[in-house]
């Protein structure tokens, strides 16, 4: 973005940079004193032998023990559309990440901003794979039966959301005579990558996921839930929503300030070095603010944290979409078609980021909750 002429001077990524791992220190010793202090004492209360007078009062167990025979149920709420969400969000890290990294090691050139969007959508149709694989894999780990529906679904959900919502924005591009409005024939190439390439790797990928046995857990599930007793406004999940997504956020939206003003402002993007860690450090933030609500939530004995740790990921992007509204002053907007381009392409990023962002939440919390629950004894 450095408008061609270093308006920008790199001292402001450093500083940006600065800013995020200072956010990305704190949080990372305050988690390994909170977890590793608390695990430490926990593993030691529950792997102890009871003592003869011990066993005689029955001293009430407490803690997140308690719910180990219901902590990897299935969720309540659709565990199809999680599994969907999950295999979607696995596609779009994988396309971010080598998109970046890409970019970074200089192969696309931020002058042809074509052959960056070109990466990105060539990208996001080949890892269509890893979306059937983790899709599949997490399914049947809930013991889903509508195979065939979720596979449909990893292959179309979030393509034709994203598809539809272009259309319509090009249709009103159209209208405007927008000289940025993508041609026919350009559309029929997209829905011939989505539906020539993309599905058929999503196809191939959840053929393999159900091929596997199923992600084992170290501790058996009950037949009959246990009851969650009341739980503190504190650990609602609009609470946990609101504080788990300002901190990532925090942590990036110095870069995103330039990134909006590449996108909005026809300025340009170099700097995709800065870019690489700011991405690489949202994305330990993100897993780190999970996985502490995660542990706080089973102390409190809720075990419905399959869906929690996905919206706690997901909540940045809420933030983002916020923020968008206040950069939108900055623009002179003047007629009704720039208000929906500009927020119908936002709405559309923060839905990506969202999904991306939560499926880091929940795969961090699964590995979490699978290495606590194997480091314990259970009777």
């Amino acid at each position: 973005y450095l408008s061609m002429d270093d308006a920008i001077p790199a001292r402001v990524h450093w500083l940006s940079i600065l800013n995020s791992l200072v956010i990305v220190f704190v949080l990372t010793a305050m988690i390994a004193a909170i977890l590793v202090r608390n695990l430490r004492r926990d593993f030691s209360r529950y792997n102890r032998l009871a003592t003869d007078e011990e066993k005689a009062d029955e001293l009430e167990e407490f803690g997140w023990k308690l719910v180990h025979a219901d902590v990897f149920r299935p969720p309540s709420f659709s565990p199809l559309l999680l599994s969907v969400l999950c295999g979607t969000g696995v596609q779009l890290l994988a396309m971010a990440v080598l998109t970046i990294l890409f970019s970074a090691m200089g192969f696309l050139s931020p002058a042809n901003r074509g052959a960056l969007i070109m990466a990105q959508l060539l990208l996001y149709v080949l890892m269509g794979i890893l979306a059937g694989f983790v899709t599949a894999r997490l399914y049947k780990t809930f013991k889903g039966k509508s195979w065939q529906q979720a596979t449909l679904l990893t292959a179309l959900l979030f393509p034709g959301i994203a598809f539809l919502l272009f259309f319509a924005l090009d249709i009103m591009a159209w209208t405007q005579g927008s000289t940025d409005a993508v041609p026919f024939t350009t559309m029929i190439v997209l829905l011939v990558l989505w539906f020539g390439i993309s599905t058929p790797l999503v196809f191939f990928g959840a053929y393999f996921g159900y091929k596997q046995d199923p992600i084992e857990f170290p501790v058996n599930t009950s037949n009959i839930p246990r009851q969650i007793p009341d739980q503190p406004w504190y650990m609602g999940s609009l609470f946990s929503m609101a504080i788990g997504g300002i901190l990532p956020f925090g942590a990036c939206f110095v870069e995103l300030y330039f990134i909006l003003a590449s996108v909005w402002m026809d300025q340009y993007y170099y700097v995709f070095g800065f870019l690489l860690l700011v991405f690489i450090i949202l994305v330990i933030t993100c897993a780190e603010i999970t996985v502490l609500f995660n542990y706080f939530q089973l102390c409190g004995e809720n075990y419905h944290w399959w869906w929690r740790s996905f919206v706690n990921g997901g909540s940045t992007a809420v933030y983002v979409f916020v923020y968008s509204f206040v950069y939108f002053k900055q623009l002179e907007a003047n007629n009704f078609a720039t208000y929906m381009l500009y927020f119908g392409y936002m709405s559309l990023i923060s839905l990506s980021l969202f999904i991306l962002t939560g499926c880091v939440g929940l795969l961090t919390c699964l590995w979490f909750n699978r290495a606590i629950f194997g480091s314990v004894k259970i009777d």
